[in-house]
């Protein structure tokens, strides 16, 4: 009897770790992403121009995609326990030599490779295919808990950064983070003992509709196997088309609002209490894409974030609160929606033990758009002084996202 009750349910076990890698990612997001407020004090104190100040976001990126496939082979080959405890290590570092930074190329520098490096050695590179292989008839909804990480950190990441920096002044804020970081370095990575040893939810998986292919039919694919599919590049497009959606918008979104006439602190308030939407947002999208497919899944996401943009099209003054309120929300609610169901697409799709390798490498298309989008947003603003070229651009990055993923639908040809 307590065998058969084990089957049917996931064992404790594989909710801890779930847990672990949440608390760890969220983190690690918060600190990363609290880079947009900071951005806003660094125009001020050194003058620097909208597409400078955007440099040091856009190497972040570009170094988190081109990274990935090494934190994906470290994974694979180390374990979480060790990956947790290198970019504990290095986020730390990252965080205390910012306080000191007096020049663009020690911002670049610090933040946009060391700390890029440490985070992605604390985000989904190093979670998705972990929680993957212990989750099989919830990947859905686990990779869509862990994905919304990202989202809570980043939603207490702009008040709390507005609220150290005014109080404390951005060098001693940077302090104070750096030194929560390195806190809490020891504790994240015990959580993660024995972690590598699956203890599979592997109950049935629920039925998706019949037309939508939900898993491959091999077990262990390699890279090279991978690559050859067309699967594997349309993931690589759509992860391109996401990155540079968003980022096209986000980096620049309190920026965009003070120059609306927003104050700071509201403004940083309305678009933080947005970001927390994305938790159920994330949450929603990727247990649904359990049911409704993935891609239907994905494509409502998308939808959403596109109507979020257009709502800050419409802004022209600081008397347009509620659309500034509607654009928090709706580009919010979506934010890192389409994580989770791209994650368990690839997994669907290339399961086996080198998942690890094979999201890295697809993963160089998020930090590709993402790159250019956080810089494209900013030269584009010093060209015409508005951004909304570049939220037209995001949604038709959008756009061409949706086509991708659609065509994911084909069947895998192994």
């Amino acid at each position: 009897m307590p065998s058969s009750v084990q089957r049917k349910r996931p064992s404790l076990n594989i909710w801890i770790v779930l847990a672990a890698s949440f608390a760890t990612f969220a983190i690690s997001a918060g600190m990363m992403h609290s880079y947009t407020v900071f951005l806003v004090s660094f125009i001020q104190v050194f003058a620097w121009s909208r597409a400078e100040s955007s440099v040091a976001y856009s190497v972040s990126q570009l170094v988190n995609g081109l990274s990935s496939p090494l934190v994906g082979a470290l994974v694979d080959r180390l374990g979480s326990r060790r990956l947790v405890l290198l970019g504990g290590a290095l986020l730390t570092l990252g965080l205390v030599g910012s306080a000191y930074a007096t020049a663009l190329w020690h911002v670049i520098l610090l933040y946009g490779v060391v700390m890029t490096v440490g985070a992605n050695c604390l985000g989904m590179v190093v979670f998705a295919p972990l929680i993957s292989r212990h989750f099989v008839r919830r990947r859905g909804m686990a990779v869509a808990v862990l994905q919304s990480a990202n989202g809570a950190g980043r939603a207490i990441s702009a008040p709390g950064a507005q609220l150290l920096i005014g109080g404390l002044g951005w060098r001693e804020a940077y302090l104070a983070q750096g030194a929560l970081m390195g806190l809490l370095v020891l504790p994240l990575a015990m959580l993660f003992r024995g972690a590598d040893r699956p203890a599979t939810d592997s109950a049935p998986a629920p039925q998706a509709p019949s037309s939508i292919p939900t898993a491959s039919a091999r077990e262990n694919w390699t890279l090279g196997e991978a690559m050859r599919t067309p699967q594997f590049w349309l993931l690589f497009i759509v992860y391109l088309c996401t990155g540079l959606g968003s980022f096209l918008v986000s980096l620049h979104q309190l920026a965009f609002a003070v120059d609306q006439g927003f104050d700071r602190l509201y403004a940083a308030g309305v678009l933080g209490m947005g970001s927390f939407l994305a938790i159920p947002g994330i949450i929603l999208t990727g247990t649904s894409s359990d049911y409704i497919g993935r891609e239907l899944s994905a494509i409502i996401a998308y939808g959403v974030s596109i109507l979020g943009v257009v709502f800050a099209l419409f802004i022209t003054g600081p008397g347009d609160t509620w659309l500034l309120w509607l654009h928090a929300c709706f580009f919010g609610l979506t934010w890192g929606a389409r994580g989770p169901t791209i994650t368990a697409k690839t997994a669907d799709l290339f399961p086996g033990p080198r998942l690890g390798t094979i999201l890295g490498v697809i993963t160089v298309g998020t930090g590709i758009g993402s790159a250019l989008g956080a810089w494209a947003a900013g030269f584009v603003f010093d060209l015409t002084g508005s951004y909304h070229v570049a939220f037209g651009l995001s949604i038709a990055a959008y756009a061409t996202g949706c086509v991708a993923f659609w065509a994911l639908r084909r069947p895998l040809r192994a």
